[in-house]
């Protein structure tokens, strides 16, 4: 399927301006065709070249994804370096930026993608690092009928939000779409005690997830560019393989309304 790529600028009440990049399926011959959506988060260097082909993969299955850039609140639309300095700065604005800011990025670019003509009205979220987290959030959004989280940083912890904590796992969560979470067992930023943590609330919540453990996958696997030596492409496929079953069935087929299912499940083989 074809892709084209644009972008708009959004503004935000925090006084600025974010910009948000777009990837339209394009198919020759059916120019009213509608597709879901999906918006992408992007790792703690905004939208950088491994995060607009990480997109890429998406819409050229069907989606109009939109990538927005986090840290407007700080700098434009362009990406940070996969350097030390663009990491103590990816690092810092992760932190300052509040979480009522981050929310709001969320609804905003939701808003937009549902305001399309294009659009089917159905929304999905996914993202890595910060990104992962961020897609996590983004299913508190009823609009958000799936999201898929790769290793999603910090939802167990409090770095994210100036002056705060995010306490949703805490307060427990509301979600009544159906969430992905991938993790690597070697990723130190979200240990087994966090992994944990997530893990047990969603059970006690009620919420419809899966949880994917990768053996010694680490920190950033997805990530074709830059990755430390941590890029694992065919982990990367099993978890994109993941993502699009999800996707399709929570945002392409039209399943009606659900019903609760009752009764045990019988204990044979």
């Amino acid at each position: 399927m074809l892709i084209k790529e644009s972008y708009t600028d959004i503004k935000t009440s925090y006084g600025t301006t974010m910009r948000v990049f777009l990837y339209h399926p394009v198919i020759p011959g059916y120019p009213h065709a509608k597709f879901p959506g999906v918006v992408v988060y992007s790792e703690i260097y905004q939208v950088t070249g491994p995060v607009s082909r990480f997109a890429k993969q998406i819409a050229g299955q069907g989606y109009i994804v939109a990538a927005p850039s986090s840290y407007h609140n700080y700098l434009g639309p362009e990406p940070l370096a996969y350097d030390t300095e663009g990491t103590d700065k990816g690092n810092l604005y992760k932190i300052e930026k509040p979480i009522e800011s981050y929310d709001e990025d969320n609804k905003l670019t939701v808003d937009y993608l549902i305001s399309l003509p294009t659009s089917n009205g159905r929304i999905g979220a996914t993202g890595m690092c910060l990104g992962g987290h961020l897609a996590f959030r983004a299913a508190f959004d009823d609009r958000v009928k799936a999201a898929v989280c790769f290793f999603p940083t910090d939802i167990h912890s409090a770095t994210l939000g100036k002056g705060k904590n995010d306490d949703s796992l805490v307060k427990g969560v509301n979600i009544k779409g159906e969430l992905i979470l991938i993790f690597g067992t070697k990723d130190p930023h979200v240990p087994v005690q966090g992994r944990s943590l997530i893990r047990d609330t969603l059970n006690n919540a009620g919420v419809t997830f899966s949880f994917w453990e990768v053996a010694d996958a680490q920190h950033a696997f997805v990530r074709d560019e830059f990755s430390k030596g941590r890029y694992d492409p065919a982990v990367t496929r099993l978890g994109l393989d993941q993502l699009f079953d999800l996707f399709n069935r929570a945002l392409r087929l039209d399943l009606g309304e659900g019903i609760t299912l009752t009764g045990d499940v019988e204990d044979v083989c």
